[in-house]
C-alpha cells in the first residue's frame, strides 16, 4: 500500500508543480512585479512547503542530525538541478542570460550558507531567545534580500523575457492565477508530506532506512517539486523564473533553519554532528561557484565549466555522506 502512495503522490506532485509554475509566470507579467519577484518569493515559498514539514518533524522526533541534512541536502539538490537544465539547455546559456539582477540572490544565498558554515564551528548565543547569532543574521539578510529585489526588480526585466510569452494571449485572470497558485501550493504541500514519509517507509521496508540510497530517496522525493517548476518555467521560456526559484528556495531554506533552531533547545547547529561540516563547506563551494556564472560574462567557449563542478562537488557530498 505504501508504494502505491509513494506513487500517486510522485504523479500529483508533477502535475501541480507544473501548473504552479505555468500560474506564477501568469501572475509575475499580470501583476506587473516580474519573474524575479515572484519566483524569489513566491514561487521559491511554495516549491519549499515539503521541507517544513520534513525538517520541523525531526526537531520534535529530537534529531538535529536530521533537520541540518535535510536544509543542506536541499539546498545541494537545487544546485544541482540548476547545473543539470543548464547543461541540458547549454545552448540557451541560461545562467549568463538570466537577469542581472539574480546575481544578488544568488549572493545573499553565499553569505547565508559562510555565516551557517562558521556556525557550525562556533557561535555566540543570544541569551533569553536560546538561539545562536547566525540565526538573527540569517533572518536580517533574508529580510535585506527581500527588500533589495523587491526595489530593484521589474527594472528593465520585461526586457529579458521571452518575447512569444508576451504575445501570447493571456490565458487566466490576475484573480484566476492566484487562486490556482493558492490551491496547488496547498496540494503541493500534502503530497510532498506524503512523498517525505511513504518514501521514509519505503527505506524502512526494504532494508535501506539507514543506508546511502535510503537518503537519496528522500532527497530526491522532495525536490520534485523543484525539478518541474524550474522545467515548466524554461518550457515556457522564462530562464527567470526558473532561476530565481532555486534561489529563492535555497534563501527559504535557511529561513526553515532559523524556526527550528528557534523550536530546538539550544543552539541546532551546535547540536548536529561535526559530520556536516564537510557538506556545508561543499556547499559553500557550489553556492561561489553559482554566484559567480551569475554575475560574470560568460561567453567563452567552455561555458559548462561552474555546472560541471557544482555536479561535481554535489557527487563528492554524497560520497562523504556514503563513507560517514
Amino acid at each position: 500500500m505504501v508504494f502505491l502512495i509513494f506513487l500517486i503522490a510522485v504523479v500529483i506532485t508533477v502535475v501541480s508543480a507544473t501548473k504552479l509554475s505555468t500560474y506564477a509566470d501568469a501572475i509575475s507579467r499580470l501583476s506587473g512585479l516580474g519573474s524575479l519577484l515572484i519566483g524569489t518569493f513566491l514561487l521559491a515559498v511554495a516549491t519549499a512547503l515539503p521541507e517544513v514539514t520534513t525538517t520541523v518533524s525531526a526537531i520534535y522526533l529530537d534529531n538535529p542530525d536530521l533537520a541540518v541534512g535535510n536544509i543542506f541536502g536541499s539546498n545541494h539538490s537545487n544546485l544541482l538541478i540548476l547545473a543539470v537544465f543548464d547543461l541540458v539547455f547549454r545552448k540557451r546559456k541560461m545562467l549568463s542570460h538570466i537577469h542581472r539582477q539574480q546575481r544578488y540572490t544568488a549572493l545573499f544565498g553565499m553569505l547565508m550558507i559562510l555565516i551557517t558554515a562558521i556556525a557550525i564551528f562556533t557561535t555566540v548565543e543570544i541569551p533569553f531567545i536560546g538561539v545562536g547569532i547566525e540565526s538573527l543574521l540569517i533572518i536580517v539578510l533574508y529580510l535585506l534580500s527581500l527588500w533589495v529585489i523587491q526595489r530593484t526588480a521589474g527594472a528593465g526585466e520585461e526586457e529579458d523575457e521571452a518575447t512569444e510569452a508576451s504575445r501570447e494571449e493571456e490565458k487566466y485572470s490576475m484573480k484566476h492565477a492566484v487562486i490556482g497558485f493558492i490551491i496547488t501550493a496547498i496540494v503541493i504541500f500534502i503530497s510532498g508530506t506524503a512523498l517525505t514519509f511513504s518514501g521514509d517507509e519505503i527505506a524502512v521496508i526494504t532494508g535501506l532506512g539507514s543506508s546511502f540510497v535510503g537518503s537519496f530517496l528522500i532527497a530526491a522525493s522532495t525536490s520534485l517539486p523543484e525539478v518541474m517548476t524550474v522545467w515548466t518555467a524554461l518550457k515556457l521560456n522564462n530562464e527567470n523564473l526558473a532561476a530565481a526559484s532555486i534561489f529563492g528556495s535555497n534563501l527559504f531554506n535557511l529561513v526553515i533553519l532559523v524556526v527550528c533552531d528557534l523550536l530546538y533547545t539550544g543552539s541546532l547547529l551546535q547540536a548536529a554532528s561535526m559530520s556536516h561540516t564537510v557538506t556545508v563547506l561543499l556547499l559553500l563551494m557550489n553556492s561561489i561557484l553559482i554566484s559567480y556564472a551569475v554575475s560574470s560574462d560568460q561567453r567563452h567557449r567552455f561555458y559548462t565549466w561552474p555546472s560541471l563542478l557544482i555536479i561535481l562537488f554535489y557527487v563528492l557530498t554524497m560520497l562523504w555522506l556514503y563513507i560517514v
